[in-house]
């Protein structure tokens, strides 16, 4: 009989790392499903690396039921729709210490990129499916770049990854499974906040998740109906200010552009409002903001500490206050974390269906190795190596961001609130 590419694929195991995206039950139902029906045996590893990168043959040994599972039927059934994730999902980085391609050579910088080799190995796994976000990615690939410094003659684990992530801002990849759902629960809450703001003459100030691109701020404020909304790719100079030679977010401007749209609102009998912030926009703000706040095992800074949607909020109420010598109540909500593991949108259990079983002919019908699966058109498969999303040098994965000018970005920008030309002049006038 002649052997076929994925012959050797006889064991699977299947990690989740990093934060929970609505859909994640059915990328893993698929990708199970499809090796279990080819007789092939599939290993759910619990919290992303947490147990694998900590593994020792003789005082930390992996243990069924504690720290994986192999799947069978049974616990497939009815999963596909299902919130959560079966398996789990942690922020391990095993690859913490590795900054540059000749660290993947330091015996040292790579003792939890070995560990988690050498639990694979010695649990016989022929091949590791990654599902997460960019620094999941990041670290799929080290697993793979690591493997190509062992001896000739040591096993190979071959290692294809899912893209995840609600904020939706993956290159080599159109849309990631769980965005759609999240901004539907996200728009939704959007628009209750709205008819309150109506009903009791205020703002809401919603900071909606997105730490790098403004995809879900974007998709929150289209339909949620918002008034105005601000990610980080709209920093530029009538919203930054140099620090050090660092072009920082201002909070007196960010204010100042809200004030106007709340002075425009007014002119036109509108005395009520709902304003969209991309969390992200933090991350730029003056270091004095930043100062203390934790960060996670990738180095990520703790958004949901800074608080961002209050800060702006108490500064837009002050300032508004000085401008014109009334008040305006302005209440500052963060909005996110409830979508995170919400009932999957039926888009998203498509999708991320699809990049389930993509993980399948990836591995046995294509035979590849070191490959994200994607998607395109009518969820067309299609399978990027992770050489052309990994910075080379770096070994960094690169953000996509909303390109302002696009015609998503316009979609955005014509259906806010736009400004009255004249309201910043008048801004300037109160304030002498």
């Amino acid at each position: 009989m002649t052997a076929t590419k994925g012959d050797q694929v006889r064991r699977v195991g299947i990690i989740f790392s990093g934060g929970p995206a609505p859909a994640a039950n059915a990328v893993i139902a698929a990708a199970a499903t499809s090796f279990m029906e080819d007789r092939r045996e599939v290993v759910g590893f619990f919290h992303g690396y947490s147990n694998l990168q900590e593994y020792h043959p003789t005082t930390h040994r992996l243990v069924p039921g504690e720290h994986y599972r192999v799947f069978h039927e049974r616990d497939l059934r009815g999963l596909r729709n299902e919130r959560g994730i079966i398996i789990g999902t942690a922020r391990a980085n095993p690859g913490k210490g590795v900054k540059r391609p000749e660290d993947l050579k330091d015996e040292t910088k790579t003792a939890r990129l070995r560990n988690v080799y050498n639990a694979l190995v010695d649990m016989e796994i022929d091949a590791l499916i990654s599902i997460g976000g960019d620094d999941t990615l990041k670290t799929a690939n080290f697993m793979y770049e690591f493997q190509k410094h062992l001896p000739p003659e040591a096993r190979r684990v071959r290692v294809v990854h899912l893209p995840k992530t609600i904020d939706n801002d993956y290159r080599g990849i159109d849309f990631t499974f769980g965005f759609f759902t999240a901004v539907d629960v996200m728009a939704k809450e959007l628009m209750n906040l709205r008819a309150d703001a109506m009903a009791t003459g205020s703002y809401f100030i919603v900071e909606a998740m997105g730490r790098k691109a403004g995809w879900l701020g974007y998709g929150v404020a289209i339909a949620g109906e918002a008034h105005l909304v601000l990610t980080v790719e709209d920093i530029d100079e009538s919203l930054s200010v140099d620090e050090n030679g660092t072009k920082r977010l201002s909070l007196d401007k960010l204010a100042d552009r809200i004030i106007d749209l709340i002075l425009t609102r007014e002119k036109r009998k509108k005395h009520y409002g709902t304003v969209v912030l991309a969390e992200g926009l933090a991350e730029h703000l003056s270091e004095k903001h930043l100062e203390g706040v934790p960060r996670d095992e990738h180095g990520h800074i703790s958004l949901g500490n800074i608080a961002l949607a209050k800060m702006v909020a108490d500064r837009v109420a002050t300032r508004y206050e000085a401008r014109t010598g009334r008040k305006k109540k302005l209440t500052g909500v963060q909005v996110g974390y409830e979508s995170r593991c919400a009932p999957p949108h039926a888009f998203d259990v498509m999708l991320g269906s699809q990049l389930g079983i993509g993980a399948y002919r990836a591995l046995v019908e294509e035979g590849l190795d070191g490959h994200m699966v994607s998607v395109t058109g009518q969820l067309d498969l299609r399978y990027v190596p992770f050489k052309e999303l990994v910075n080379p040098e770096t070994l960094i994965t690169e953000v996509r961001f909303v390109n302002p000018g696009s015609d998503f970005h316009r979609l955005a920008r014509f259906l806010e609130t736009r400004v009255d030309s004249g309201s910043f002049e008048m801004g300037r006038r109160n304030e002498k």
